[in-house]
């Protein structure tokens, strides 16, 4: 029997859950469109375009756009689907939608205006990549300046679903200063840079929710096949098991509290402290595969050309299941669109609140997803802010994201990485490090010695080192480790920050060490 069928409350708290995240698509009879395609869409160009939308079962839909022209017939649950030929760069366009309805009550249009084609992103993660631009440094010059007629944005409502959905509640909206002002700041200043160096529209699609961990974002079956990741599901269902007496208990206690709080105000005694009720799991932000369902598998299969990301936060005290996690959720999402390793760009963590080390291996899983093909990271080690997790530079963070997308992507000859740790030779009591991404030579960011460097002897402390630019290599040492077998830099949650490249661009935190770490058996 369901944990839910214990009472007639929680019966009633099942059904009324149920309505809210699991209803299927209302019948249409009329030819209609999900919402991420309205007016001043921007449409994914170099590519065949995925068009889908319902009518009546059987129905014959034609799609045209710019000449171009695509035909479908309605499935027995009444949703269609064509892709129209690959386009280049332009508009604005009309793309219109023509039902014939089966039983002969003629034609039936649909018309998209304002449409453009150009390259599309998604713009994904919690509160860092959802932090708007009113909120941003230097946000009334960025607001005032929002005035762009080919970049497109379009914004997804924070929902929770159990099941994937079919649509959001949401439309495309010229970029301007009232538009952009309450965008994302990241994907704004992200578009913003491609749509001047590329000089083709920009559609920014936003879908993010604060403080939410990867497994929301996270297909469930992908979690449920994967041992590292079945204790996330495992968690949540003990959550709604215990629920149900949770929320008996806060109703016991909310009569309790009404009946001494009545009898306060009749001594004219000070009201007690209400109590909170529960949260329902199941509506939690926080439900495995819970964002996935409602904010990211409605959007497909929109032509896109790849992802923006800005997550981890709530994950740093599971770090090492995250190297599981983050790259599971990425080839789910390249799974679910079809369209191959699409390009995932994500931005390492800032700098935040000196601490435990947690914060720094949430850094380090990062820096192993770029194993996964066409992945890509900015850092932002430099650029965070001690006393907020919210750091208001988000400029410089989608200045960075853009820089990536710009050599990886579209070919731009241009340095886009700080220095990555590459290799590490041991001379005496020196260690010798060596760096990818080392464009411009390496340098100490003001000029004075390095530091947030350390060193340890095989299993030991690690102390803090000296360290010196040679060449292209970083030479450290302490006078205290006789024989080093390990180096770290920047391994914290706020930490020293001091090497970077020629263009300015920090190096990634990284330690040479695979011990143990803090978060290893956290799942």
């Amino acid at each position: 029997m369901s944990a839910y069928a214990s009472s007639p409350l929680t019966l009633a708290l099942l059904l009324a859950g149920s309505l809210i995240t699991w209803a299927a698509p209302a019948a249409r009879a009329a030819v209609s469109l999900p919402a991420v395609f309205t007016d001043n869409m921007v449409l994914q160009r170099g590519m065949k375009i995925p068009v889908w939308g319902w009518s009546a079962p059987g129905e014959g839909v034609t799609v045209t756009l710019n000449g171009r022209r695509a035909t479908a017939t309605a499935d027995a649950s009444g949703r269609w689907e064509t892709r129209l030929p690959s386009m280049a760069a332009g508009g604005p366009y009309e793309m219109t939608v023509t039902g014939t309805n089966g039983s002969g009550s003629g034609a039936q249009n649909v018309n998209v205006r304002n449409v453009l084609i150009g390259e599309v992103w998604v713009a994904s993660g919690q509160s860092n990549m959802q932090f708007s631009l009113h909120d941003a440094n230097f946000s009334a010059n960025a607001v005032a300046a929002a005035d762009l007629p080919n970049l497109r944005l379009f914004t997804v409502p924070d929902t929770v679903a159990g099941e994937p959905q079919s649509d959001v509640k949401a439309s495309w909206q010229v970029s301007d200063p009232k538009t952009a002002e309450w965008f994302s700041a990241v994907a704004f200043f992200f578009g913003q840079k491609l749509h001047a160096d590329l000089n083709v529209p920009i559609g920014l699609i936003h879908t993010s929710w604060g403080g939410t961990p990867a497994e929301a974002w996270t297909p469930w079956a992908a979690m449920e096949k994967d041992p590292m990741l079945q204790p996330i599901l495992a968690r949540w269902e003990g959550q709604v098991k215990a629920y149900p007496a949770q929320r008996e208990a806060y109703d016991k206690a909310l009569a309790d509290w009404n009946t001494k709080a009545a009898q306060s105000k009749a001594d004219g005694q000070p009201e007690p402290d209400k109590p909170n009720p529960p949260e329902d799991p199941r509506q939690s932000s926080w439900r495995p595969a819970g964002l996935y369902n409602a904010m990211i598998a409605p959007l497909v299969p929109y032509g896109v050309r790849g992802a923006i990301w800005y997550q981890g936060e709530s994950n740093a005290g599971r770090a090492v299941q995250y190297q599981d996690l983050f790259a599971t959720m990425i080839r789910q999402w390249r799974a679910a669109w079809g369209q191959g390793d699409f390009p995932f760009l994500f931005v390492q963590l800032a700098n935040w609140q000196p601490g435990g080390d947690s914060w720094a291996e949430l850094r380090e899983a990062q820096t192993k997803t770029l194993a996964l093909p066409n992945t890509g990271m900015a850092m932002a080690v430099d650029i965070g802010d001690t006393t907020d997790i919210h750091p208001k530079n988000k400029r410089e963070v989608g200045r960075r994201l853009a820089l990536v997308a710009e050599a990886t992507v579209y070919g731009l000859k241009q340095p886009y990485s700080g220095p990555m740790f590459r290799s590490m030779t041991v001379e005496g009591n020196r260690i010798h490090l060596a760096f990818d991404h080392a464009d411009g030579g390496l340098k100490s960011r003001d000029g004075g010695p390095l530091k947030g460097f350390t060193v340890a002897t095989e299993g030991g402390p690690f102390v803090p080192a000296t360290a010196r630019v040679e060449g292209e290599t970083v030479v450290v040492w302490s006078d205290a480790v006789a024989h080093p077998a390990a180096a770290r830099y920047a391994w914290g949650s706020d930490p020293e920050v001091s090497l970077f490249n020629g263009e300015d661009l920090p190096a990634s935190p990284f330690r040479t060490d695979t011990w143990r770490a803090l978060t290893q058996d956290e799942r």
